[in-house]
């Protein structure tokens, strides 16, 4: 089983900023020896979830298998399927549901429109909570000691000159979010894109996961788009509640 979570570790270090790596990137990245990093990802190679030519390595479209089982076994995409698609035709903007994983959101369902994002995102897809808004509902849902935990195991990098990095910084706007009930991101992910979020809670008031849309800064004023918009979402809010586990 050892052998099983090294592996699962070096596939962990493939990300859509390191799509191909070396065997001393994938060690390095992994915490893994050089030798143990090689053999894990031939292995990958032999089983075909990877491609190696002769230099670096790259995952092949076999390892979504192992994502696919998990978001089929998941009712939550399915459950929130529905409103996505009508939440986006009615704001003319993609929309989006996504997990908290440890420092990252991960995407589980989302209805698409206009392009906004440099960066295609689709079911699996991974951002960091910290400077995301639907990231940022689900930390401030927490005790403030779990939150900081987590904010505490990665780096809060600035993604843009907007972003907030800091942890006094962080936690001061996780206490407005938790206040308000939404979050709000002004280019804090990537320059040109804004975004709305709301906590998505089950019916007995525990926030599993969260709602966002997203528009381009030059369209609408975050603030003008908080009053035009969050009506709505505050709406799909209350109807998914009733049939969120």
């Amino acid at each position: 089983m050892g052998g099983f979570a090294k592996g699962l570790a070096v596939i962990e270090t493939f990300t859509a900023e390191r799509p191909r790596q070396s065997i001393a990137e994938v060690a390095s990245a992994s915490d893994l020896d050089r030798a143990t990093a090689r053999r894990c990802l031939l292995t990958l190679a032999q089983q075909g979830y990877a491609d190696y030519d002769g230099k670096f390595f790259t995952l092949t479209p076999r390892v979504l298998r192992l994502g696919t089982a998990c978001l089929a076994t998941m009712p939550l995409p399915q459950l929130v399927q529905p409103a996505l698609n009508r939440i986006s035709e009615i704001l003319g903007a993609s929309s989006s549901v996504s997990i908290l994983d440890g420092p990252e959101i991960v995407y589980v369902a989302r209805a698409a429109q206009k392009r906004v994002m440099s960066i295609s995102l689709m079911a699996g897809s991974r951002l960091p909570a910290y400077c995301t808004s639907m990231g940022r509902v689900m930390l401030a849902a927490l005790p403030e000691a779990d939150a900081v935990a987590i904010l505490k195991a990665a780096p809060l990098a600035e993604r843009t000159p907007f972003t907030l990095t800091t942890l006094a910084e962080i936690k001061d706007e996780l206490a407005r979010v938790r206040l308000q009930g939404y979050a709000v991101i002004d280019q804090e992910v990537e320059l040109g894109l804004c975004s709305i979020a709301v906590p998505l809670m089950n019916a007995r008031g525990r926030v599993v996961a969260a709602l966002n849309f997203g528009f381009a800064a030059l369209s609408d004023m975050p603030q003008a788009a908080v009053a035009r918009h969050l009506p709505t979402m505050l709406e799909v809010q209350s109807e998914l509640r009733h049939v969120l586990l």
